[in-house]
């Protein structure tokens, strides 16, 4: 009854992460882009970096390199700071007239910050997963492997899962030093304002 549980919490938790990092995001962004607002565009465009981390943790996943389960811990912290971090895009946004696009994005904004919260608490105990060896074997790690396993079966069945973990750990190398790179001289340089006008 447990592992039911679990495996039920875990893919509820995958199903969340579709909603909220990728289907209203991606309408949220086409909407934007119609709707020619900047500050909007520009805070997509920081999240869609920021969220890629998930994407890659998914990567390394499926060859189960415990790497993915630290970075799937990370990007849901991330993901809630690069929504709120940057006080000009805030004020920016607050700024705008009302509309449907002002609500849906604010709504979103507030549901993914509370999604991101709870998972990374919820996902707590499983960080143990990344310094275990018997990751694939062990219920309460495996749980998280599902669902990356079916994703490659739907969308890469031919692909070796070594050579979709490369992809996962090249993509978590350069997200890596973009980010160093980024907190160690942009942040520091410009402050709050350290993104692409």
């Amino acid at each position: 009854m447990e592992d039911t549980l679990l495996r039920a919490l875990v893919w509820t938790n995958y199903k969340l992460f579709l909603v909220f990092c990728l289907f209203f995001p991606l309408v949220l962004s086409v909407w934007s882009l119609f709707s020619n607002i900047p500050s909007i565009q520009r805070l997509l465009l920081i999240f869609w970096r920021v969220a890629s981390l998930l994407a890659i943790a998914i990567y390394l996943f499926i060859p189960v390199w415990q790497w993915g389960y630290l970075a799937w811990f990370i990007g849901h912290i991330l993901i809630v700071i690069s929504l709120w971090f940057w006080v000009d895009i805030n004020d920016e946004i607050q700024d705008l007239p009302k509309s449907p696009l002002r609500l849906l994005l604010t709504s979103w904004r507030w549901a993914t910050s509370i999604y991101g919260i709870l998972g990374a608490i919820a996902f707590t105990p499983f960080l143990k997963c990344t310094f275990s060896e018997d990751a694939a074997v062990e219920k309460v790690c495996r749980a998280w492997l599902e669902a990356p396993w079916h994703y490659k079966s739907w969308f890469h069945p031919n692909a070796t899962t070594g050579f979709l973990g490369f992809l996962g750990m090249s993509g978590l190398i350069i997200y890596g030093i973009y980010l160093l790179y980024f907190l160690a001289f942009r942040l520091i340089r410009q402050g709050r304002i350290a993104i692409e006008q």
